[in-house]
Formats: C-alpha cells, sequence, structure tokens
C-alpha cells in the first residue's frame, strides 16, 4: 500500500485508511467484537496505517475495540480519535445531547480515549463538530496545550467551513480535515480544498462511497436495518435511492469498462483529485476491505477522469445528507 503525508505535517500514512465506525455503530446493530478484531488484524495485514474512531462511536465502545485490537500494532498504525459530543446525559446519542468543546471538557474526553485506545498520546484528536458556543481559538489553545503536554501528536477538525479553519490553523497548525467527499457530495471543490491547499492541510474524505451507495449494493428496493442510520437520511429514502441509482449507473458503465469495482472507481476518483487525499471508507467486511485496498492501485488517467466528471456532473443527486438536526452541525 502506498503512504501519503496529510498536508504539510509530517503525519504519514496509507493511501486508504479504515473507518472504524460501523464496527460498533450507526449501521445497524453492534458487531461482533471477535469479528470485528480479526477484521482490524487483517487490515494491518494488509498495509492499513490510518484508523478513525470517536469517543461518541457506540458511545465509546469503538474506542475500546479498536484499542485492544491495535495494541500489538500500536508502533506500526495511526489511531484518529474526536471529541465534541456532550455525553453525559441520559441520551447521548450524538447530536441529542448537544456538543460541548469547552477546554475543560476536552481535556476530559482525552483522558477517557487514552484509557480507552489504550495508548499514550493520540495521534490526531478532531474536534467531531464546530460548536457554536466555544470560540475556537479556546478549542484549538487546549488541543495545543494537550500537544504540549504530549497527550496528542496532531489537530484535526471535522466538518468546519472555511472561516473556522483559518481561525484555529492560526492558533494550533491543523493537521487534517475530515469532512464528507465523493462523487455524490462535492460541495467541498468550491471553497474547502483551496484553503486546505493553501494551508497545507491534509484531507480526509468520509463516506467516500456515499455510506454504501455508490458500492452498487443498494437499490430502492433495500431493506436497512431498523438500527441503521441511513433510515433517517434524505437522500436514502426509497424515491431518493432510485432517482440516484443514475449516478451509481455511470460509475458502474465506468468499472465494468476498467474491470475493476464500482467502489474502486469512486475511491480511485478520490486519490486522484490530490495527493494530500486519504479517503476512510468503512465497512464490517473482509471482501470489501480487499475491494477498498485495491482502490489504491487503480490508476485513472486524465481522459478518464474527464469522462467520469462529466458523466457525473449531468446528474443531480437528490435528497439532503443529513437529517435536519444533524445538517445544522455542518460547514460552521
Amino acid at each position: 500500500m502506498q503512504k501519503r503525508k496529510l498536508g504539510k505535517s509530517n503525519l504519514e500514512v496509507s493511501a486508504i485508511g479504515l473507518g472504524c465506525m460501523g464496527m460498533s455503530f450507526s449501521y445497524g446493530p453492534p458487531k461482533d467484537v471477535k469479528e470485528m478484531t480479526s477484521l482490524l488484524h487483517a487490515a494491518v495485514e494488509r498495509g492499513v496505517t490510518f484508523f478513525d474512531t470517536a469517543e461518541v462511536y457506540g458511545p465509546f465502545t469503538n474506542e475500546e475495540l479498536v484499542g485492544a485490537a491495535l495494541a500489538p500494532f500500536r508502533k506500526q498504525v495511526v489511531i484518529a480519535t474526536k471529541f465534541g459530543f456532550d455525553l453525559s446525559g441520559p441520551d447521548n446519542r450524538p447530536g441529542a445531547a448537544g456538543l460541548n468543546s469547552q477546554p475543560a471538557h476536552i481535556k476530559k474526553a482525552v483522558e477517557g480515549s487514552l484509557k480507552r485506545l489504550k495508548v499514550e498520546t493520540i495521534d490526531l484528536l478532531y474536534q467531531h463538530r464546530v460548536d457554536p458556543d466555544v470560540p475556537i481559538e479556546e478549542v484549538a489553545g487546549a488541543v495545543k496545550d494537550l500537544i504540549q503536554q504530549g497527550k496528542v501528536k496532531h489537530f484535526g477538525l471535522s466538518e468546519a467551513g472555511v472561516q473556522t479553519i483559518r481561525r484555529a490553523h492560526a492558533v494550533q497548525p491543523v493537521t487534517a480535515l475530515q469532512s464528507e467527499y465523493s462523487l455524490w457530495w462535492r460541495e467541498p471543490e468550491a471553497e474547502v480544498m483551496p484553503t486546505l491547499e493553501e494551508l497545507g492541510i491534509g484531507f480526509v474524505p468520509f463516506s467516500p462511497l456515499g455510506k454504501g451507495f455508490l458500492t452498487g449494493a443498494i437499490h430502492a428496493d433495500t431493506q436497512l436495518d431498523k438500527a441503521d442510520f441511513r433510515n433517517t437520511v434524505p437522500r436514502f429514502s426509497e424515491e431518493n435511492r432510485k432517482a440516484n441509482q443514475a449516478l451509481v449507473d455511470v460509475i458502474g458503465k465506468f468499472a465494468a469498462r476498467k474491470r475493476v469495482t464500482p467502489a474502486q472507481v469512486a475511491l480511485g476518483w478520490l486519490l486522484a483529485q490530490k495527493p494530500w487525499i486519504v479517503p476512510i471508507p468503512g465497512t464490517t467486511k473482509l471482501h470489501r476491505l480487499e475491494e477498498n485496498i485495491g482502490a489504491a492501485f487503480v490508476e485513472l488517467s486524465p481522459q478518464d477522469l474527464r469522462e467520469l466528471e462529466s458523466a457525473a456532473s449531468r446528474i443531480a443527486v437528490q435528497g439532503a445528507r443529513y437529517p435536519e438536526h444533524l445538517q445544522k452541525l455542518v460547514g460552521r
């Protein structure tokens, strides 16, 4: 697996990382811990060195899983986690209990993450969502203190807007921004990506396969588990899935011609955009893990990219990418 550096930082990671959220949270019931531990080991054996988790996934159980599974490989891997949700209430789903990026809360969250991840230092610590009640300078200052104390190595933001990125970066250099980006969500290209390039910040796209839709495995009549978060996402309504199938068909035709899979085209397209982009597709299945890793070896020529983009840009994707209560938390 090739390596990439996230922006001007010296944080070097595998060109494709692994998003671990779905192992414990959000996409139906939590998966078997033993099976997921084997999958995490398989990822390391195949060259993946970049793993993404957060305290809110579970809450807490995903960090515990990742920490225990990756403990034998600690020196080989980079683990990213996130703070920013208030998990003190009885209903601690993300967004339900609100945000909390008060400096004292960040420091407390980090102590918990260090224990669960079984590490002395967090490689990359993201603010999970921008908290409008706490100036970003205070957030960046709190992380700066943690970096000076040796508890954190790198600072990241997630789904932050351009002004927030600039203000944070002025206090503590931001190593990476993690936001949604894929062939069916290209908004970051307008303002965010030029800002990242200018400041030397890496980009870590989550949902690079459109929450599974771009793989071609989900259709209008697919029945999602009742605990699956996608049931609440407007873009995944039956009507919108039917309309959005047009984009999957374009990717599928292109993939057939290249003799690769639709997922590999979608990930290969992302990798071709900038050398400082590292997507983190999530999966709970070994064959999907291997398929995603294979995308790092897919070569798309400038002509391929032009053709794919031209066909994709003619399709208007239907439906918001988040339910309203979560949509309010992005782009601030």
